[in-house]
């Protein structure tokens, strides 16, 4: 018996959930093969979405019609806003979700989808025929079919655990490894390395002495990640809390330096640099007597917490001991100890800006088997990955969104244009543009292309042009608007801003930093003429703010991007041999064959082509 689809997903984490429940949406007859179905978009360290620019790739995944946000939306048991000291474009929302209901929505969510099925194995082989992909075949012996595939493996292929000098096979805790595609995938000339990632020790919240913590609690006027307004949590609102290493602690530590895989030379994959192990931070920050930790929850009828900051591949034992010596932590008992654990990955500049493969055709990689880190940068692979099988399927124009157009655009180039020399993490300083690329307007950005092909729901479409609609009348009311000095001066004195003499425009005072919208309607009398959506009159005001106090950048951002633009818009012909223009510098012709950028912009990001070298490539092609 066999049996074909139209695309299969292989993995069903972060980036499989969201490329099967894409691919499915648009109308492809899809598969999804995963080792355990109870396991699905497991969250496998912190059980948390959103942070710095993680939180603005959720929204925009959400915006283009994914479903990582809702399911955050219904599992989140603390919300926070990150970097509200900040201007706008650092905003970041960060979610602290129910580890296990998160897995359980995912899979209603999947098992809703008409056109997605599921298969319980593990891919061992990919068929191949004339360098293009027709379909796999799992370790039960079984043979699906399929015009396009997706691998999203995450820490499986080839994955070694590491806890002190135990090594166990395994993607993860107690859960089995893959073994095959690497070394088939190699074979057909593919480049693949090694990478690590670690998790910390779960900790037993009885045993926890929490007055002894800071307790951090969640906003107090919650915000979410998805656009739709009915999507929310009905989750009672938890408190995360912080803790501190010690001397005592620290000391503890190193007593299991020769006994770490970090160090010992066990394991010679590279880290995360910007999520250091524990040990890790005693070496790099030497000086240091203290580190910062958090105490979080997974979840609401579970006693579980997760100790973000202290991720450890030492000796089960020293982890055990050097816990037992925090503060507040001094009786606590761990459920688990933390591990290290290694895995392949493969060069993503042998993608191209689809995430198909070059050698192969019809076969898409996404997430981490791309040498990336994170659930949402894993998500957005996902995602993206399943638009651009669908639309190639269908015969329909590829998807690629700019550096300008969202942070997603940003992750992807960055990947196929210049590789990754480490585990790659998505942040706010990656971005260009970021002040186009806020949280609040990820809907303006991406939801028309969510919606023009077919992913974007109708009802998501109309939300989002009333919402547009409604910012729109708001601007024009606030620019034509005179304010007298007597319905405002009271509130220029109280917080400390100049008084004014006379009729003043409301948009001229919402400029000044000291001044807010709802300052502004507090005062003004005509203001209740406006009408805005219950649901949307926080959007809609927050979104109007910004534009109007942020409008220099905003307009001095878009020209700097429409420069940028006219480069990614100069193709560079298919199979255009670099090697026979003499002029390039021998690094430029050997940087660009290896990549075959397909256009003068992304040519011009890939570390080691210099301007010099692009303005010979333009003088070469005409331009």
């Amino acid at each position: 018996m066999l049996i074909t689809y139209d695309i299969i997903v292989v993995g069903a984490g972060h980036a499989g959930c969201e490329a099967a429940s894409a691919a499915a949406t648009l109308g492809s007859k899809t598969l999804l093969i995963t080792h355990d179905l109870t396991k699905i978009a497991h969250m496998s360290c912190n059980p948390a979405i959103g942070g710095i620019a993680k939180g603005q790739i959720i929204r925009e995944i959400d915006a283009l019609g994914g479903r990582a946000g809702i399911i955050t939306d219904k599992t989140t048991i603390q919300f926070r806003m990150l970097n509200r000291s900040k201007g706008p474009a650092m905003w970041s929302p960060r979610a602290q979700c129910d580890k296990t209901l998160f897995t359980i929505e995912w899979r209603k969510e999947l098992e809703s989808i008409k056109n997605l099925s599921f298969w319980q194995d593990d891919v061992n082989a990919l068929i191949i025929k004339n360098k293009k992909v027709i379909g796999v075949k799992t370790r039960m012996g079984v043979t699906f079919k399929a015009n396009a595939v997706i691998l999203t493996n995450g820490t499986f292929l080839n994955g070694l655990i590491h806890i002190g000098r135990q090594s166990i096979s395994g993607g993860r805790i107690s859960e089995q490894a893959s073994f095959g595609l690497t070394e088939q995938i190699v074979k057909l000339g593919f480049k693949s390395d090694r990478m690590k990632t670690g998790t910390p020790a779960r900790l037993d919240g009885r045993t926890i002495n929490f007055t002894q913590l800071i307790e951090q609690k969640s906003d107090e006027n919650p915000e979410k990640f998805s656009f739709l307004p009915n999507v929310k949590t009905n989750l009672q609102q938890q408190s995360c809390f912080i803790a501190h290493t010690n001397v005592a602690v620290h000391k503890i530590l190193k007593t299991g330096f020769d006994d770490s895989p970090l160090f010992n030379g066990t394991i010679k994959s590279i880290g995360p640099r910007y999520c250091p192990s524990i040990e890790t931070k005693l070496i790099t920050f030497s000086d240091k007597n203290s580190h910062q930790l958090f105490i979080e929850p997974e979840g609401i009828n579970t006693c579980e917490y997760y100790i973000n900051g202290f991720s450890s591949s030492l000796p089960w034992d020293i982890q055990y001991k050097a816990i037992n010596k925090i503060e507040g932590l001094q009786n606590a008992k761990i459920f688990r100890p933390g591990y290290a654990i290694e895995y392949d990955y493969f060069d993503p500049t042998q993608l191209h800006p689809t995430l198909e493969t070059k050698l192969i055709k019809n076969l898409y990689f996404a997430g981490q088997i791309n040498g990336t880190t994170g659930y949402e940068e894993a998500a957005a692979q996902g995602l993206m990955a399943a638009i651009n099988a669908h639309q190639k399927n269908n015969k329909s124009s590829e998807i690629i969104l700019n550096r300008n157009d969202a942070y997603i655009g940003v992750l992807i180039d960055d990947l196929v244009t210049k590789g990754v020399d480490e585990p790659y993490r998505m942040f706010t300083s990656r971005a260009e543009y970021r002040i186009l690329l806020r949280q609040d307007n990820a809907d303006s950005r991406l939801t028309n292309i969510g919606y023009d092909i077919g992913l974007a729901s109708k009802e998501r479409y109309e939300i989002f042009k009333v919402k547009e609609e409604q910012i729109k009348i708001l601007s024009e009311f606030l620019k034509n608007y005179s304010i007298e000095p007597k319905e405002i001066n009271k509130t220029l004195k109280l917080v400390g801003t100049n008084e004014i003499n006379q009729k003043t425009k409301a948009i001229d005072l919402l400029s000044r930093p000291q001044i807010n919208i709802e300052m502004l309607f507090y005062n003004i009398k005509g203001f209740n003429k406006i009408s805005i959506a219950k649901e949307l009159y926080n959007d809609v005001l927050q979104c109007c703010e910004i534009e109007i106090k942020y409008s220099g950048y905003i307009e001095r951002e878009k020209h700097y991007a429409n420069k940028a633009l006219k480069f990614d818009e100069l193709k560079i012909p298919v199979n255009f041999n670099f090697n026979k223009i003499s002029s390039l510098s021998t690094e430029a012709r050997q940087k660009l064959s290896k990549i075959k950028p397909k256009t003068i912009g992304q040519a011009s990001r890939i570390p080691g082509v210099s301007p010099s070298d692009i303005n010979i490539l333009l003088v070469f092609l005409g331009r």
